[in-house]
């Protein structure tokens, strides 16, 4: 049963990414960095192409927007990195996630999440855990875990395979 369904409002943090803005669920955040420098890995999965320094802890680095097939632009004084924990697999994983802008933790009331429609989605609705409306907008809620799941990394390991131009991150 999901979250929405069971009738308990949602905590997420709000994220931009290209214009857009996403959500992820609280629960996943531990801390919000301001940019870092990023050590790139060759031949790694095209949106986890970098690694960071968290508190001494060697940290993957993903950009989402590159997941999601948004442009990648460069930074800005608003850039932060978004630490956040997963079970991926079964597993935990500690990752960062590059936002081109951090809004705010807010609380979503139950009665204003809905599933995620089927069609009508510019994002794959398998990443999306689920729709929140807040006013006249609404928030994109992301499957975290999806989204970084061991079979979503291996076909970004393959892709990432047919690239051999370096790209940089800062």
């Amino acid at each position: 049963m999901s979250l929405w369904n069971g009738g308990r409002s949602l905590e997420v943090l709000t994220l931009g990414l290209a214009g857009e803005i996403f959500a992820i669920e609280a629960s996943h955040v531990r801390e919000i960095l301001d940019l870092v420098p990023i050590t790139e890995v060759p031949n790694s999965a095209a949106f986890v192409s970098g690694l960071i320094n968290v508190r001494g802890k060697v940290v993957p680095l993903a950009d989402l927007r590159l997941k999601f097939g948004m442009e990648q632009k460069p930074p800005t004084i608003d850039t932060r990195i978004v630490v956040i924990e997963v079970l991926v697999d079964g597993d935990p994983l500690i990752v960062g996630i590059r936002a081109d802008k951090v809004y705010e933790i807010t609380q979503v009331a139950a009665g204003a999440l809905e599933e995620t429609p089927r069609i009508g989605m510019r994002w794959r609705s398998d990443y999306i855990t689920c729709i929140g409306k807040r006013d006249a907008d609404f928030i994109v809620v992301l499957d975290i875990g999806r989204i970084f799941s061991q079979g979503e990394s291996r076909d970004e390991a393959i892709f990432a395979g047919s690239s051999t131009a370096p790209r940089s991150l800062s």
